[in-house]
């Protein structure tokens, strides 16, 4: 599945992208704020994650932005099951495209995509207490704070940290909508 905003192509990551995935998520400032990313992320471990077994109900994408003269990869987002088994939004984005809305354009476009195509009727998602940045996306997105702060393990910092919990539900409408947007299969 390849989803097409305004700025930003997301698809699924082929393996022939390891060398741009390990170069775009291996900063210390991205991998501390993911639970399941390694410090250091090696070319292996990009590797290793390309090779996973997609699964329809749980896209995965890499968000390229349209600048330049090629596209460059910027980030991933994507849906995975939670251990509770819900569907949980996650994103992360390489530190020069910090600030400039890609996680909330393709968070717009990735909840768009699990109301309508995936039907989904709820998401679930949540930042370490010290990405606030994180919460002001998950916010815009419409998420909604759950007002509980559970301790989550940080592969890459090797110990749980507190994180603030966020919900959303699909069925609301509204969330996600996008004009510009178009996917194709």
């Amino acid at each position: 599945m390849f989803v097409r905003t305004q700025r930003l192509t997301l698809r699924p990551g082929w393996i022939e992208d390891a060398p741009q995935v390990a170069r775009a998520i291996g900063h210390w400032d991205v991998c501390s704020k993911l639970a399941q990313v390694p410090w250091p992320y090696t070319l292996g471990d990009a590797e290793a994650f390309l090779m996973r077994p997609a699964e329809i109900r749980r896209p995965m994408f890499f968000m390229f932005a349209h600048e330049g003269m090629a596209p460059r990869l910027i980030g991933g987002i994507g849906i995975h099951a939670t251990d509770e088994g819900e569907s949980e939004l996650g994103y992360w984005l390489t530190p020069d495209a910090w600030g400039r809305g890609y996680a909330t354009e393709a968070g717009a476009a990735v909840i768009r995509t699990a109301r309508d195509t995936l039907r989904l009727k709820r998401l679930v998602s949540g930042h370490f207490i010290d990405n606030p940045a994180s919460g002001k996306v998950l916010r815009k997105l419409g998420f909604r704070p759950t007002g509980r702060v559970v301790m989550r393990e940080s592969r890459a910092r090797g110990h749980a940290t507190p994180c603030a919990t966020f919900e959303l539900d699909l069925c609301a409408g509204g969330v996600g909508d996008d004009p510009d947007a178009r996917m194709a299969a």
